[in-house]
């Protein structure tokens, strides 16, 4: 009978300790659901509005159980709840992938102003490449998810950075791994020198970003100007800016006027 009890007793605390697992892991992928909002807001946003979204598309993981137990051990902390809450901050991880370099400042910006998140931390490895020629921006937030029982405050780290830095992090993470983290010199020498073709090409794209969005600034200014003229008898009149004024008043009017 006591066999039974201790036995009952065990699946008890094994059920609990499940739940409360369970329950700290998913606090994190709502964490990550607030942020993917935010940024499926603004993706669709831009899309509607303007005249291409820098936001290419996202990609978000949750560190597993074992992986967050690792990461303790690396760092030689001992296992708790507070330990991993207070020393390990990529528990939820979400990798947003932009057009151009200047996308990545734009989007990071457009997150810092949202007051409901409070940045802990900025690392600018496009500024300061790691020695690899790993390049991405990482912000720290901190997202409140609103419970049942109250507000959690939950760490979000946040990768931003382009197509080709993300081409070349993807491989070179394959790489590592397939080698189990012991890659040849001379391979090593490849994957820098990959990495700085890589930053070639996206320096490039912007440059040409620029100058496209130059001409486009160029013909909507000289459309706007061309509105202005008057051709009578080959001779040429521009109108005033005041004159302008006075006909869209006179246009608003006339159209309230047919309501």
């Amino acid at each position: 009978m006591n066999e039974l009890v201790n036995h009952q007793n065990q699946m008890e605390q094994v059920k609990r300790i499940k739940n409360e697992i369970t329950r700290f892991i998913m606090v994190y992928k709502f964490a990550l659901d607030e942020i993917e909002t935010k940024i499926d807001i603004l993706k669709e946003e831009f899309e509607s509005f303007h005249d291409y979204s820098p936001i290419e598309h996202t990609k978000s993981r949750l560190k597993s159980p074992e992986s967050i137990l690792k990461k303790l051990h690396r760092k030689g902390l001992p296992i708790s709840v507070k330990n991993v809450k207070e020393h390990i901050k990529d528990i939820a991880g979400l990798r947003i992938t932009c057009s151009f370099i200047s996308d990545i400042y734009k989007v990071s910006e457009m997150l810092q102003k949202q007051s409901d998140l409070k940045v802990l931390g900025v690392k600018d490895y496009i500024e300061h490449p790691k020695p690899n020629g790993y390049k991405s921006l990482h912000l720290i937030v901190e997202v409140p998810v609103f419970l049942s029982d109250g507000v959690e405050q939950v760490c979000v780290e946040i990768q931003i950075r382009t197509i080709a830095m993300d081409f070349w992090a993807s491989l070179e993470h394959k790489i590592f791994y397939k080698y189990n983290k012991d890659v040849p010199e001379t391979l090593l020498k490849e994957l820098k020198s990959a990495a700085d073709t890589a930053n070639s090409l996206d320096l490039k794209m912007e440059r040409l970003h620029h100058d496209i969005k130059e001409i486009k600034d160029a013909e909507e200014q000289s459309s706007q100007e061309d509105l202005r003229k008057i051709v009578i008898r080959d001779q040429q009149f521009m109108l005033p800016s005041a004159f302008l004024e006075i006909i869209d008043q006179a246009t608003d009017s006339f159209r309230k006027d047919q309501k």
